[in-house]
């Protein structure tokens, strides 16, 4: 199943996607927008572009396993997902992710504006890894 995954942000929000067989995610850009319509609508498209089947939401929770502010908004924002893509939309912990995609771009060497412009993506990719994960384990 071709799943997209999406790491939220309110400026930049991260996108990714794994191949049919659920094997490898590849970045698949950043979209740089505060208004979650039209967000979801920029997702959408990308979404039907890579005829995804399912979309993977990063779920911000605090370290401690509880949801915050910006999980409440996360959960929100999934449903005018939903609504405008007509997927699927499942949550899975993003706890981590970033401060990973910025120890991966430490160790590819990648600074300054670079790395600012492809984190949120690399971040969205360990989302979607991690996921991947977890349905190969379940099955």
């Amino acid at each position: 199943m071709i799943i997209l995954s999406v790491d939220y942000g309110r400026v930049r929000t991260g996108i990714a996607v794994c191949d049919k067989n659920e094997i490898i995610a590849s970045p698949a850009g950043v979209i740089k927008e505060v208004r979650q319509d039209i967000l979801a609508e920029k997702i959408s498209v990308i979404a039907n572009e890579k005829q995804a089947e399912m979309i993977v939401l990063g779920l911000p929770k605090n370290m401690d396993g509880s949801e915050g502010e910006s999980a409440l908004n996360v959960r929100c924002f999934a449903d005018i997902l939903r609504e405008k893509s007509g997927l699927p939309v499942v949550f899975n912990d993003e706890r981590g992710t970033t401060i990973t995609a910025y120890q991966y771009l430490n160790l590819t060497d990648t600074r300054g504006k670079k790395r600012k412009a492809v984190v949120d993506s690399v971040a969205a990719v360990i989302i979607l890894e991690d996921y991947m994960n977890y349905r190969r384990n379940r099955l």
